[in-house]
C-alpha cells in the first residue's frame, strides 16, 4: 500500500511535464499496457481472487519472451494455494556484484462492483486515466517490473548485476499469508540482493498533469494492534456502582488520547523536514526547517503539529479504532474492549510501546495484549548515495528542477520484511499521483496514463543505471 507524503502540501514550485498530453503511445508502451491490463483484470482480492493465477500469467509471459524454467520460481504455501507469487531472475555478468531486487505486491483491496462506476476488474482508459482496482496500488509497478525483464531479454541486455523480480501476495490484508514474509523466512537465498526497489515513493502532482515533487521512501513505521480489555462481575442496571467496565475502559482510552509520544527524527526525516520545509516557503515550511536544525524547538513543533501527516511523521502514534462492550441493555457490563492501533517510529520494539501504553493507563485492571501478527521492526535503510544518486540524476533528466526528497512512511509496506533480513528497501520515484490519492483502497481507483508511461520509462532507466554499475 502506498502512503501519501507531505510533498502533497508543497506549493507549485516546479511544473515539468515529461510527455505531451496528446502523445500517441509507442509500440513498446502498448506492449506494456497489455501486461498491465492482464494484471488488473486478474482478480487478486483475498475473498474471491487468486494471486497464484496472476503470478502464473506473468511467468507465462516471461517464458514466451525466452526465459528458461530455471530462471522462474513460482511459489505458494500449500495452506494458501491462491496466494502464491513469482520470483524471476535475469543474470548479470559480474561474479562479485550483488544483485538488485525489484519487488511489487500483486494482491489488491476488495472492490464491490455495485459500488463502482466501472467494473473494478476491467481496465478502462478514459479521460487520460487508467481505471481499475490495482491500477495504482500496486499493479502498475508490478507490470513495469515484468515488462523490464522482457525488454532486457529482447535487447539481449548484459547487465553487470543480476536483476531479480519478486511478485508477492498478502501486502493488503493484515494477518493473511504474506509472500514477501514467506520468501524472507524460507527462501532468503532466492531474493538475496544488495538492496531492493519497492512501492512507497513517487511523485505528487497538482491533479492537472503538473508534477510538483518526487520522493524516495527510506524507512517506515512498524504496525501493531493492541487489545485493551476490562472485566467486571456486572449486575443489574437498576443498581449501578462506580466500578464499571465501560467507564474503566473509557478512562484508559482518554489517557491514551491525551498522551503525546515524544518527537523523534531519523537521518531521513531530518533531511525531509529540512529540504521539504525549505521548498515550501510558508510558515509551516520555516517551522519544518527549524525543527530539522533543532528538534527541541517547541514553537516550531507546535506549528508543524497542526499538519496531521507531519505530526505523525515525527513520532509514534497510537489511536483507538474499534470499541465493544456489555452484553445486555439492562445489565452492568461484564466486559469492555477496544482496539488501539499503533504506528511505531523506527528503533522501538513493539514490546516497548506496549509497556508505554500500560504506563500511561496506570491501571492494572486494564489488560493490554499485543494482537497477531507481530511485525518486525527493522532499522531504516541508509541514505546511501549509491542508491539515491541515480534517482536524482534521472529526475534531473525527466523533471528538470525537481529534487528527490527522502521521506519516511507513516504506514508500512512489504519493505518491513526485507529490511528485517538485511535487504535495505527503497520506495522509488517515478509515477506520480493526484492530491486525492487516486482512489487507492477506495472507489474508482485510477492512474494518469502519462504518469504510467513516463514512470515506466524512468523506472526502466533507473534499473539499468543500477545494473550497469557493480
Amino acid at each position: 500500500m502506498k502512503y501519501p507524503t507531505a510533498l502533497l502540501t508543497l506549493p507549485l514550485l516546479f511544473a515539468a511535464p515529461a510527455m505531451a498530453a496528446d502523445a500517441q503511445p509507442r509500440p513498446d508502451q502498448l506492449a506494456f499496457r497489455d501486461i498491465y491490463k492482464e494484471l488488473v483484470e486478474t482478480d487478486t482480492t483475498l475473498s474471491a481472487g487468486s494471486c497464484t493465477l496472476a503470478a502464473e500469467r506473468m511467468a507465462a509471459r516471461l517464458t514466451a519472451a525466452g526465459f528458461a524454467d530455471s530462471q522462474l520460481t513460482l511459489f505458494a504455501d500449500p495452506a494458501h494455494p491462491k496466494e502464491g507469487g513469482l520470483v524471476a531472475v535475469y543474470p548479470g555478468t559480474s561474479k562479485t556484484a550483488k544483485p538488485i531486487l525489484l519487488i511489487a505486491h500483486i494482491d489488491v483491496v476488495e472492490a464491490k462492483r455495485a459500488d463502482w462506476e466501472r467494473d473494478p476488474f476491467r481496465m478502462v482508459e478514459e479521460d487520460g486515466y487508467f481505471y481499475g482496482r490495482g491500477t495504482a496500488d500496486d499493479k502498475a509497478q508490478a507490470a513495469v517490473w515484468v515488462d523490464t525483464l522482457i525488454r532486457f531479454q529482447k535487447e539481449n541486455y548484459k547487465p553487470k548485476r543480476t536483476v531479480k523480480v519478486a511478485l508477492t501476495c498478502g501486502e493488503e490484508t493484515n494477518g493473511a499469508f504474506n509472500g514477501a514474509e514467506w520468501l524472507a523466512a524460507n527462501r532468503r537465498d532466492l531474493i538475496d540482493a544488495e538492496f531492493a526497489l519497492n512501492e512507497g515513493g513517487g511523485g505528487d502532482s497538482d491533479g492537472k498533469g503538473k508534477v510538483l515533487g518526487q520522493s524516495v521512501q527510506v524507512g517506515e513505521k512498524t504496525f501493531a494492534n493492541f487489545r485493551l480489555e476490562t472485566r467486571n462481575p456486572g449486575g443489574h442496571s437498576s443498581a449501578p456502582v462506580p466500578d464499571n467496565a465501560i467507564y474503566q475502559l473509557a478512562a484508559a482510552l482518554t489517557k491514551i488520547g491525551q498522551y503525546e509520544f515524544p518527537l523523534e527524527m531519523t537521518d531521513t526525516t531530518r533531511r525531509f523536514f529540512a529540504e521539504a520545509g525549505a521548498a515550501r516557503g510558508d510558515e509551516t515550511g520555516r517551522a519544518m526547517a527549524a525543527l530539522a536544525n533543532d528538534p527541541t524547538d517547541k514553537a516550531a513543533e507546535a506549528i508543524v503539529n497542526a499538519d496531521r501527516f507531519l505530526h505523525s511523521n515525527l513520532r509514534t502514534t497510537c489511536v483507538a479504532t474499534l470499541l465493544d462492550g456489555g452484553h445486555a441493555p439492562n445489565a452492568l457490563p461484564q466486559r469492555a474492549g477496544a482496539n488501539v492501533n499503533c504506528r511505531i517510529f523506527p528503533g522501538h520494539p513493539i514490546e516497548e510501546i506496549k509497556a508505554e501504553l500500560e504506563r500511561v493507563i496506570g491501571d492494572p485492571g486494564v489488560t493490554v495484549t499485543q494482537l497477531p501478527p507481530k511485525r518486525p521492526a527493522p532499522p531504516a535503510p541508509p541514505l546511501d548515495p549509491r542508491v539515491i544518486g541515480p534517482m536524482q540524476t534521472l529526475v534531473d533528466k525527466y523533471w528538470p528542477g525537481l529534487k528527490v526528497i527522502p521521506a519516511m512512511a507513516n504506514g508500512y509496506t512489504d519493505a518491513t520484511f526485507l529490511g528485517a533480513v538485511g535487504i535495505p528497501t527503497y520506495g522509488i520515484p517515478g509515477m506520480w499521483g493526484d492530491p486525492d490519492g487516486n482512489g487507492a483502497h477506495g472507489l474508482d481507483e485510477r492512474m494518469e496514463v502519462r504518469s504510467v508511461y513516463v514512470g515506466r520509462d524512468y523506472m526502466f532507466d533507473l534499473v539499468k543505471a543500477y545494473a550497469d554499475k557493480p
